[in-house]
């Protein structure tokens, strides 16, 4: 069956589609019918528009969702600075300089840290851009061992969160609902909208896609045809819930990530009090099980753009600011072919993570779950060296990779950049990554006998003595 088995049961209901338009109430009657402003909200709520574009987006493109609220949102004190450690946006907005470099990297397993609630559990990792011009993204890494307090609420001004677990569940109270997401579902929290995180099950540990531009989309699918690869219904948005706690007598603080920095707001009421809404703009989440893998039948490897679940496009159609791609448990059948991912350079930069498993194009060790790899533009990668021996003299008959493994990939146009913490405070990077990987690696060519000469360029051989540069190439 196209779904993962879950140890964990699932806990909430939930509509289905992705980029619906949805609405949902707790309370029946909550809706107002044939207006989305009232003059007077039934049983005594708010209106609350909260758009997710511009007001004149062009309607294929606009994102937006009525609420209606017990309290409208503006109802808090001054937001203030919150913590000056808090600091995600580096460059002239930030403390700390972005680390820019060729090298391949890769990381040992993230350490879980059981201290610290979600809030602060967030590190960034890499990225490029920057959310005070809603351009670029970060990729970070989360790691978190508390609840936030019950009385709390956070959200990202920057960019939406594509949140991806690695280990344990996350519970997730937003404004417009509940989810609960586990290993091998993925969840979007769009920018601005409100949450608190809760761990059922102890600590938790993943990996988090921040896109300060734009929203993430489904991929076109070309001449695959009208289904496959993630399909619209299977995404899951939260239908309405809501908590009434509007006395006065407890407070409440609301947590902003803004420019890369932590402000916060006291307020005298629930963040949680949507009854009822509607719109296109709302979190979701969805299961990597239900992903429908494409892949040749005949020949050759293909481009990996073909395990896409979401991307958010730049202005040049066909190149993504952020593609979410998966590696996930998948037949291979392609003759005469080298079936593990090629050797090759982008023009891409690939951040990769890991959620379970072995991937199968690296089957060293090094890459473990809770561990990534960048490999930025144009910075030459692909198999191991012990994968590449071994599937090259594989017996080349129909068999499934990745049973039992989730791999995926944070895949950016933009140049990305490492921070102070990615590369030297988590103390994580593999100083022998190269050596381990690619240093093994052999030359195998074997200069054809009887050969004639071609094109007048150097043979490259040992021992010939003379001028190289005059000697000519070889061929059968």
């Amino acid at each position: 069956m196209p779904v993962t088995e879950f140890k964990v049961p699932e806990a909430y209901k939930y509509q289905n589609g992705f980029g619906c338009y949805h609405e949902t109430e707790a309370v029946e009657g909550a809706l107002p019918v044939g207006a989305n402003n009232p003059q007077k909200p039934p049983f005594g709520l708010y209106n609350e528009k909260l758009s997710g574009t511009a007001f004149t987006a062009p309607r294929h493109e606009n994102q937006q969702t009525w609420l209606y609220r017990i309290l409208p949102a503006s109802a808090h004190a001054p937001f203030e600075p919150r913590e000056s450690t808090f600091d995600t946006n580096p460059g002239i907005h930030g403390k700390e300089k972005w680390h820019q470099m060729p090298n391949q990297l890769r990381w040992d397993p993230f350490d879980l840290d059981e201290t610290v609630d979600w809030v602060h559990s967030l590190h960034l990792v890499a990225g490029a851009g920057d959310p005070t011009m809603k351009s670029g993204l970060g990729m970070f890494i989360y790691a978190a061992g508390k609840d936030m307090d019950p009385h709390q609420a956070f959200y990202s001004a920057d960019g939406d969160f594509l949140i991806v677990p690695q280990h344990g569940v996350l519970d997730i109270q937003t404004e417009l609902g509940r989810l609960l997401v586990r290993p091998n579902e993925i969840c979007v929290i769009p920018r601005g909208i409100r949450y608190r995180v809760t761990l059922p099950e102890g600590p938790v540990r993943g990996y988090i896609l921040e896109l300060y531009q734009d929203h993430f989309q489904l991929p076109e699918l070309g001449p695959i045809g009208s289904n496959g690869l993630a399909n619209a219904r299977d995404f899951q948005a939260p239908i309405a819930s809501f908590d009434e706690d509007h006395d006065g007598s407890t407070e409440y603080t609301l947590l902003a990530k803004f420019a890369g920095h932590l402000f916060a707001a006291k307020q005298s009421h629930t963040p949680f009090d949507v009854v009822a809404w509607h719109g296109n703009y709302y979190p979701y989440k969805y299961d990597l099980g239900r992903f429908n893998t494409i892949g040749s039948i005949s020949y050759d490897h293909p481009d990996p753009s073909i395990f896409t679940v979401l991307t958010a496009q730049s202005d040049h159609v066909g190149t993504a600011i952020a593609d979410f791609v998966i590696f996930p448990p998948r037949w291979l059948v392609a003759e005469d072919t080298f079936r593990p991912p090629w050797y090759h350079r982008n023009t891409m930069s690939e951040f990769m993570g890991l959620i379970g498993g072995q991937y199968d194009a690296k089957t060293g060790g090094g890459f473990q779950p809770a561990g990534a790899s960048l490999h930025n533009v144009m910075s030459a990668h692909g198999p191991d060296a012990m994968t590449h021996e071994k599937a090259s003299n594989a017996e080349l008959k129909p068999m499934k990779v990745g049973e039992g493994s989730m791999a995926f990939m944070f895949e950016s146009s933009l140049m990305v950049g490492v921070t102070e913490w990615g590369l030297n405070k988590c103390a994580k990077v593999q100083e022998d990554y190269n050596a381990e990987s690619w240093a093994p690696l052999k030359p195998h060519f074997k200069r054809p006998t009887p050969a004639k000469l071609i094109n007048g360029a150097s043979s490259g051989m040992k021992g010939d003595g003379g001028d190289k540069s005059q000697m000519p190439h070889y061929t059968a």
